[in-house]
């Protein structure tokens, strides 16, 4: 019975089960089918590596194209810099190679020299040196330089970079002194030299004659003069009688304007006076002629600056020189100046200067000399009259004269003209004496 019972509950229920079915399926509407998905052939879907690598499509925005540029800006980059890097070394083994061929050709050109001084040897192997702009140094000596030649003062050759001795400077003559030699004589003589004939005379007792016939002075019993100092009023003539000098003498002529012993760094100066004075007594007997004196040469004050003290040690140099302790020997000094007044007393004083040679301006014969001089070889008209321009009242100087005489033919040759008339004298004159009055502060000269 117990077995009996749940199959028979199965078999009554299933006719009541087929009748509720049915109550729902008229309960039911109808709907539509929905509307298929794509249209077209179904694609079969793809399987395998190759599916997943596969990337989806996207439609680019704003932001993916200035995602893009950027991006392509940073490719751009890389490859600019990959071509650097690739240049680079296909370059340097050229870089190494010119460096190397550099390097060979400064040894064979040799490393650059310091020239300076020997102040002081200290032990066989170091010593002191010192160079025109910098300070002392503590040096060693290069084991191959022969240092027997060594000597206090002398000039040295240095390293450039270790400053060490390596050389000695044989020929020690400043280049500047070199130029100061005179190889070839004026032109100009003592005849072309109008009037000044004590002048001459005074500066051939003083100069010449003791050089060419130093026993006359010995019968005599007195010692030559060693210099003398030529002063006077511009265009004068006392350079022109200083190439006179140079001219007729046999003696080496050694020509220096003042300002040239003024150098630019401390202790030059007095050096160039010392190599100058020292290079005359080597090539005795010799003349050293000082153009424009005073520019070295003026009387001493209170300095404020490096400059005018460096001036004033330049001037006690020449001091020294002219009458030191050493004496000068076959050596005469000439100096030549336009204000012998602003001069130093000490510089004027017998011993060192012994004849004060004064050149004033021209007298009357002294003009008409000058100017037969410097119309001797020009071609002058029938009307000239020369004693007009003689007689006259101007102060003339013989620089003035000349350059009338020249200023005349200037105006000649301005209207095509071959000989030199008088009214060419007239204007040239007038307009000498114009541009002089014009330049010249009146009372500078009285």
């Amino acid at each position: 019975m117990g077995q009996g019972t749940p199959g028979g509950l199965n078999r009554q229920g299933l006719p009541g089960d087929r009748k509720g079915d049915g109550s729902n399926k008229k309960e039911k509407k109808f709907e539509p089918a929905a509307p298929p998905a794509r249209v077209g052939r179904k694609q079969r879907k793809q399987k395998g590596p190759e599916a997943a690598a596969r990337l989806p499509t996207v439609t680019p925005l704003s932001k993916c194209k200035l995602r893009l540029l950027k991006l392509e800006r940073i490719k751009d980059y890389l490859l600019m810099e990959e071509e650097f890097v690739a240049n680079q070394e296909r370059l340097k083994p050229q870089e190494e190679k010119a460096e190397e061929d550099r390097s060979k050709v400064d040894d064979l050109r040799g490393s650059p020299m310091s020239v300076g001084n020997l102040e002081e040897l200290i032990g066989e192997n170091h010593a002191i040196v010192s160079s025109s702009v910098g300070p002392e140094y503590y040096v060693g000596i290069l084991s191959f330089f022969d240092k027997d030649q060594l000597e206090p003062g002398c000039a040295i050759l240095m390293h450039n970079k270790v400053l060490s001795v390596v050389g000695l400077l044989q020929d020690e003559v400043d280049p500047m002194v070199s130029v100061m030699k005179v190889e070839k004589a004026p032109l100009e003589s003592y005849a072309d030299i109008g009037g000044l004939d004590a002048q001459i005379q005074e500066i051939k007792e003083a100069v010449e004659l003791p050089l060419t016939h130093p026993e006359l002075y010995e019968d005599i019993g007195i010692k030559p003069p060693k210099g003398v100092i030529l002063y006077g009023e511009p265009g004068t003539g006392k350079t022109l009688l200083a190439k006179a000098v140079a001219n007729s003498t046999s003696a080496t002529f050694l020509r220096v304007v003042g300002s040239e012993l003024i150098q630019k760094y401390l202790g030059d100066g007095p050096k160039l006076v010392r190599e100058l004075f020292r290079v005359a007594d080597d090539l005795s007997p010799s003349i050293v002629f000082i153009d424009e004196i005073d520019a070295v040469g003026t009387k001493r004050y209170d300095a404020h600056s490096g400059g005018e003290r460096e001036i004033q040690r330049t001037m006690l140099e020449l001091l020294n020189q002219l009458d030191g302790f050493d004496s000068r020997g076959d050596v005469k000094v000439i100096l030549a100046t336009n204000r012998i007044e602003s001069l130093d007393p000490a510089l004027l004083r017998p011993g060192r200067i012994d004849r004060k040679i004064e050149f004033p301006l021209p007298d009357i014969k002294t003009r008409r000399r000058i100017f037969q001089i410097h119309t001797s070889r020009m071609t002058l008209a029938d009307d000239v009259n020369l004693k007009e321009f003689v007689m006259t009242k101007d102060e003339f100087s013989g620089a003035d004269i000349k350059a009338i005489c020249t200023e005349a033919g200037l105006l000649a040759l301005r209207e095509r003209r071959m000989k030199v008339t008088h009214a060419d004298f007239q204007k040239a004159k007038e307009k000498v004496m114009f541009k002089k009055k014009e330049g010249v502060p009146e009372g500078l000269y009285m």
